[in-house]
């Protein structure tokens, strides 16, 4: 098949997959489309790179950006204020709400002050408080469940097809090849294998905790469509992360899943306060294994990886050795610029980040940076126990397989600072203010109709949106 029909044929496929998804909330906002559009520019490619005029090596081109991506992130922005604004958004009672993450925010500004790199510094402080608004967005929603799954879901079906139609006709756009060996990397929609894995991982995540929260309603129609096209997506990520070869996102998968299990099992539910004290337990064992009998090193040789979690650890050698301020950091997303981004090229060829999260806010914001970083990690782990749980189940038990796996994905790539997982942490990390109270109360009573329904009791007519 020449690849234009094969293109076509995607692009028909897709519309008709997007209009005749059986999940398809039918009273859901086109104003999600809004952060569908910028999470997939941060999950795949900048539109610069998609038009073919994107410079993906250079010092110059990283520190000058381009304007055509500048142009279409800023009217995103744009959108999204017009959007919180014409739904009444209580701009004083979110910051109120989110203060961890307002400090971290606000020591990032500062920092610019100290940056070799003030005005872009400044620039992407500004462009990324567009990941922040994307999440009002989705979570100010008529109903914050129901526009989590259509943002995800919308983002498997545009990026897993896209890949895999890129990986077979064009090549030259869904593969790479290394600067040293020559292997062949598949990459997909994105622009390397890790990011690929990625949105692997996070598709993975979704379709699996989307199934086994539908499972209980099996039985009704519409909910075995749903089913049906999960199983179809989750085998074709499965296939794309096995293509991808991302070891990180493979056993970050396999961490989600058993956290969604086990969360969801009734071992789980009546055991809700042990289950609380493992999860960050079983991450302080991991880093004293990891770090003090070289746990990693001999997983990665027991399986056939390089000992060195591929080069991992001499890049972490190497950026610690150039000696940045431990307190405060060489400012906001300013480490990999100038000579210190040369120097590191010239070592280790043309890489943007230190494969380890915690070491990249280190290595940014200091040890301020890693507190305040900690700060928000346990805060927004406190919220999704103490409310998300009462609230929503479903939705808190996303969001800690999420909150998990981020713990674990930090050790060996860079996810606190922008991309898919950590726009998937900020969900729920994030609060917003509620509703007003009339919306609160009839949304109520739509779930409680729900309840009674999936139950057995007898009703007359009711009206799921969930599924």
């Amino acid at each position: 098949m020449p690849p234009p029909v094969a293109f076509a044929v995607w692009l028909i496929l897709l519309l008709g997959l997007l209009y005749f998804d059986p999940a398809k909330d039918p009273k859901g906002s086109v104003a999600l489309w809004v952060p569908v559009i910028w999470i997939f520019i941060l999950g795949s490619r900048l539109p610069s790179q998609w038009l073919g005029r994107g410079v993906t090596s250079g010092v110059e081109a990283l520190e000058e950006g381009s304007p055509i991506d500048r142009t279409i992130l800023t009217a995103l922005i744009l959108l999204a204020v017009l959007t919180l604004l014409s739904r009444g958004f209580a701009w004083g009672r979110c910051l109120s709400l989110n203060m961890a993450l307002v400090a971290f925010l606000a020591y990032a500004l500062l920092s610019c002050c100290w940056s070799d790199f003030p005005l872009i510094a400044l620039k992407r402080w500004f462009r990324d408080l567009g990941n922040y608004l994307m999440i009002f967005v989705i979570l100010s929603d008529r109903c914050p469940l129901e526009a989590v799954r259509t943002v995800l879901r919308r983002l498997a079906y545009l990026l897993i097809p896209l890949s895999i139609l890129l990986f077979k006709y064009f090549p030259e756009m869904g593969m790479q090849y290394t600067i040293w060996s020559g292997e062949r990397m598949f990459v997909g929609a994105t622009t390397s294998k890790n990011m690929l894995g990625v949105a692997c991982l996070l598709s993975g995540i979704y379709f699996v905790w989307d199934t086994v929260c539908s499972w209980p309603q099996r039985k009704n129609g519409r909910v075995r469509r749903i089913l049906a096209v999960n199983t179809a997506f989750l085998g074709m990520t499965l296939w794309v992360l096995h293509l991808s070869n991302s070891a990180t996102s493979k056993v970050c998968l396999v961490i989600a899943c058993i956290a969604i299990f086990i969360i969801r099992s009734q071992w789980g539910r009546r055991h809700p306060g042990y289950l609380k004290a493992i999860i960050p337990a079983t991450f302080c064992l991991y880093l004293i294994l990891a770090f003090g009998f070289n746990l990693n090193g001999q997983l990665a040789s027991e399986v056939g990886r390089d000992p060195t979690l591929t080069d991992r650890t001499l890049i972490w050698n190497t950026v610690l050795a150039l000696h940045t301020n431990p307190l405060l950091g060489t400012g906001y997303e300013c480490f990999w610029m100038g000579p210190r981004l040369k120097w590191i090229w010239q070592a280790f060829g043309p890489i943007n980040e230190s494969h380890n999260g915690y070491l990249e806010v280190y290595l940014n914001l200091g040890l301020i940076g890693v507190f305040l970083i900690g700060v928000l990690l346990f805060s927004s782990y406190r919220g999704i126990w103490r409310s998300s749980l009462k609230v929503d189940f479903d939705l808190a038990t996303l969001n800690l397989s999420i909150w998990t796996v981020m713990l674990f994905y930090n050790m060996t790539e860079a996810a606190l600072k922008s991309g898919l997982m950590w726009l998937a942490l900020l969900l729920g990390a994030i609060a917003v203010p509620r509703a007003p109270e009339k919306r609160v109360k009839a949304l109520h009573s739509l779930e409680a109709v729900e309840a009674m329904s999936v139950q057995g009791w007898p009703l007359e007519s009711t009206s799921s949106r969930r599924f």
